[in-house]
C-alpha cells in the first residue's frame, strides 16, 4: 500500500473518529507494516497536522465547491499533497503525478483529473496566497483563532514566540534508569551505538538525543536502561521529595513513565499505588513497569469514584498527573490545533478541581500533593489552584526553588520552548 494512502488513512480516522495522531498511527496495521516507508508517514501526517488550518484554507480556495462529506478522504489527500508541495523538498512533478496515482488506489478513478488541476493551480498561483495569509495570525501560524486569543490573555509579552515553538520538531529526550547505570555511563554506551546524546540541564537522568532515533536502536531499551520521557516531565519525582517507607499515590499515571521515575529515584518506599481509569491504557501502564522490572499496585478505576479504590490509607505523597488540554505539547502531537475546543477546556478544568478535592481527602497531614499538567492556560493551571487553595484551609502552597519556569505565584510555568521544553505546569500543596 502507498505511503499517501496510508497517511490518508490514518489523517481520515482522526477528523472521523476522533482517535488521537498517536493511537491512529499505532493502531493501523498498514503503517506497523511499511518498513522504510514509516519515517515519510509519520512526516507527512504529522506535518499535515501541524499545517493543517493553513492548507485547508488554500484548498477551499482552490476549490470552486466543496467536497462532499462521503468524500472526505480525498479532502485529506488533497491536504497532504499541498503540504508536500509547500513544506516538504520533494520534486513538484512527483507529488502531482503520486497524488493523482492515489486517487486509482482509493478506488476514485473519478477524482484524478480534480486532484490534478488543483495542485497544478496551487504550483502556478503558490504566491497569490501568501499576502492573505501572511495577514492573518490563525492562518501564518495555523492555530485556531480561539487558542491565540485565550493565549494572548493568559501570556501578553510570550504568545507568538509559543504559537513558534509549537511549529517546530521537538527534541528527543531520554531518562537514565538509574537503578542500572549512571548516566555518564549510558552516554557512553549510546556512543558506541553511533547515537550521540549529551546531558540535559535540570535533571540528573536527563539526555537530549542530537538526531531522534527509534527507540529500538537505544542501547538497552528492552532490558530497562531507559525511558523516552521530555525534560519537563522530568521534573515530578524531584518536587515529590521522595523518602524511604513513604506510601505514595500516581493518579492518572498510565503510561508510567513518571510512575518508573518514582521507583527507580527511590526504590525503597513502602509502597506504590497507581491508578489509571481506562483499562487499555493501564495496559500499557503496566507493559512499562514490566520492561523497567519495577513493581506497584495497579488498580483500574475513576479516581473520583473514591469508594472503588482507596482503603482509607492516607499517602505521604500524591502526583496528579492531571487530564488536561495539552495545549503545551501541540509540537509533539499537533492534532490538538484541530482537536481540541474552548469548550473542552473549561470542562477539563472543572474536572482538574474535582481529582484535587477527591485526592485531598487521601493525603496525610504534612503530606505533600504536586499538581502537574502538561497545558499553558491558567485556567487549568494558576487559577485553578488559587481556586483549591482560597477554599481549603488546611492547604499551603510550597514554593518551588528551581531555575526553570515562570513563577505564577501558584506554582511554576513552563511555557513551550523554553529552554526547547514542552509546556508544562508544577504546583506543590502542603496538608497542615
Amino acid at each position: 500500500m502507498s505511503s499517501r494512502l496510508i497517511a490518508t488513512q490514518i489523517i481520515s480516522q482522526v477528523f472521523e473518529n476522533k482517535f488521537t495522531l498517536t493511537y491512529a498511527l499505532r493502531d493501523n496495521k498498514s503503517f506497523k507494516q511499511a518498513g522504510n516507508d514509516k519515517a515519510l508517514i509519520q512526516e507527512i501526517c504529522y506535518g499535515t497536522f501541524r499545517w493543517y488550518i493553513q492548507l485547508e484554507y488554500i484548498l477551499n480556495h482552490l476549490l470552486k465547491k466543496r467536497i462532499k462529506k462521503k468524500d472526505s478522504q480525498l479532502k485529506y489527500l488533497i491536504v497532504i499533497g499541498l503540504y508536500q508541495l509547500r513544506f516538504m523538498r520533494i520534486p513538484a512533478h512527483a507529488v502531482v503525478s503520486e497524488t493523482v496515482n492515489t486517487c486509482k488506489k482509493m478506488k476514485m478513478e473519478w477524482a484524478k483529473s480534480l486532484v490534478n488541476a488543483i495542485l497544478r493551480r496551487y504550483i502556478r498561483d503558490t504566491k497569490i496566497f501568501d499576502p492573505h495569509i501572511n495577514n492573518d495570525d490563525s492562518l501564518i501560524t495555523s492555530h485556531p483563532k480561539w487558542f491565540i486569543k485565550q493565549l494572548r490573555l493568559d501570556w501578553p509579552v510570550e504568545w507568538e514566540s509559543i504559537l513558534e515553538a509549537n511549529n517546530q520538531h521537538p527534541p528527543m529526550y531520554l531518562r537514565v534508569n538509574q537503578l542500572r547505570q549512571s548516566r555518564e555511563e549510558y552516554l557512553i554506551k549510546m556512543e558506541q551505538a553511533g547515537i550521540l546524546g549529551k546531558s540535559a540541564p535540570y535533571s540528573e537522568q536527563g539526555i537530549i538525543v542530537e538526531k531522534p532515533v527509534d527507540v529500538g536502536l537505544l542501547p538497552g531499551f528492552n532490558e530497562g536502561d531507559v525511558s523516552v520521557q521530555e525534560l519537563a516531565a522530568q521534573f515530578s519525582v524531584k518536587l515529590l521529595d521522595l523518602k524511604p517507607g513513604q506510601n505514595v499515590l500516581d493518579a492518572c499515571a498510565a503510561p508510567g513513565g513518571k510512575s518508573s521515575h518514582i521507583l527507580e529515584s527511590q526504590p525503597s518506599l513502602e509502597s506504590l499505588t497507581v491508578i489509571e481509569k481506562e483499562p487499555s491504557r493501564a495496559k500499557r501502564l503496566s507493559e512499562t513497569l514490566i520492561r523497567l522490572d519495577l513493581h506497584a499496585i495497579i488498580k483500574v478505576s475513576d479516581i473520583n469514584d473514591i469508594e472503588n479504590w482507596w482503603d482509607n490509607e492516607l499517602y505521604d505523597r500524591i502526583l496528579l498527573d492531571a487530564p488536561c488540554s495539552a495545549t503545551g505539547v501541540i509540537r509533539r502531537h499537533p492534532d490538538i490545533k484541530t482537536l481540541r475546543t474552548l469548550k473542552e477546556v473549561e470542562s477539563i478544568s472543572t474536572l482538574q478541581l474535582q481529582l484535587i478535592e477527591t485526592l485531598w481527602k487521601t493525603l496525610k497531614i504534612n503530606g505533600l500533593l504536586v499538581y502537574v499538567t502538561c497545558s499553558i492556560f491558567k485556567q487549568e493551571n494558576s487559577e485553578l489552584i488559587k481556586q483549591f487553595i482560597s477554599s481549603n484551609k488546611d492547604c499551603v502552597l510550597k514554593p518551588i526553588d528551581a531555575d526553570w519556569g515562570e513563577n505564577t505565584g501558584y506554582g511554576k510555568q513552563i511555557l513551550t520552548g523554553q529552554n526547547d521544553m514542552d509546556g508544562f505546569f508544577y504546583s506543590c500543596l502542603e496538608k497542615i
